[in-house]
């Protein structure tokens, strides 16, 4: 019960955020933010792909049990495959879940601005904890896909240590991919042109202080994402096995 609590919350925070972005215009007469509606939509993707992992790993179950019987080579690789491909097209856009912390900076008001601040105060904090509750809530359904099928399907104990370092680094690799987002304006399909990511991320770095301002921008984030997470994931955890 309390794990559909959790998930229904996270919709109702998206719901609320866009809602919010929506009465802005209506009520206040001033221009849509469709950016924010989009960083919305983008946000709730890695929801989307981790949910849709698991889908898939029950729909490819059968297959797994066919070629376990021909081969257990077989059916491993066939498992593998599918979890780094998987999880590596999930990575890819779990950086757009946190980036909605970066709309705090209140880039939207323009001078004379006729909405009130308070009313922009909260609807950028619903955004960014919006954000937040779709990284946890991706990242803990991943996590736990990881310890189920990876570690073992009976695990009763506190979740192994190699699922919080996969956490851990996939927290650090979201803030990374805030940083390039927000200061560099990469997307997630940026990735299909590496070399121009890595020339341009290099002439970034070499500015006087970036590479400081870079280093500092990711543990911060990478902090705060980690000091939700981990309590919260543990509450889910015991939960599940509750």
């Amino acid at each position: 019960m309390a794990l559909v609590v959790a998930v229904v919350a996270v919709v109702l925070l998206n719901v609320y955020a866009a809602t919010l972005v929506w009465l802005r215009s209506s009520v206040y007469g001033v221009r849509l933010y469709r950016p924010m509606l989009s960083n919305i939509g983008l946000s709730a993707v890695p929801v989307f792909a981790a949910v849709l992992a698991v889908a898939g790993l029950i729909v490819l179950s059968p297959v797994v049990t066919v070629a376990a019987s021909l081969s257990t080579g077989l059916s491993a690789g066939i498992l593998w495959t599918y979890l780094v491909v998987g999880t590596l097209l999930w990575l890819l856009f779990f950086p757009n879940s946190i980036y909605l912390i970066t709309e705090l900076n209140f880039s939207h008001r323009k001078d004379g601005d006729p909405v009130p601040l308070w009313f922009d105060i909260v609807q950028t904090l619903t955004l960014s904890l919006s954000g937040i509750a779709n990284a946890v809530l991706s990242l803990a359904v991943v996590q736990t896909g990881e310890v189920l099928i990876i570690a073992d399907a009976n695990h009763t104990g506190a979740p192994p240590a190699g699922s919080w370092a996969f956490a851990a680094a996939v927290i650090v690799l979201g803030a990374i991919g805030v940083y390039l987002g927000r200061y560099l304006r990469f997307n997630s399909w940026d990735v299909k042109h590496p070399v121009g990511m890595l020339r341009k991320l290099a002439t970034h770095l070499r500015q006087r202080g970036r590479a400081l301002e870079a280093g500092g921008f990711v543990l911060t984030h990478a902090v705060l994402i980690a000091l939700v997470y981990v309590p919260l994931y543990l509450l889910a955890w015991g939960a599940l096995l509750g």
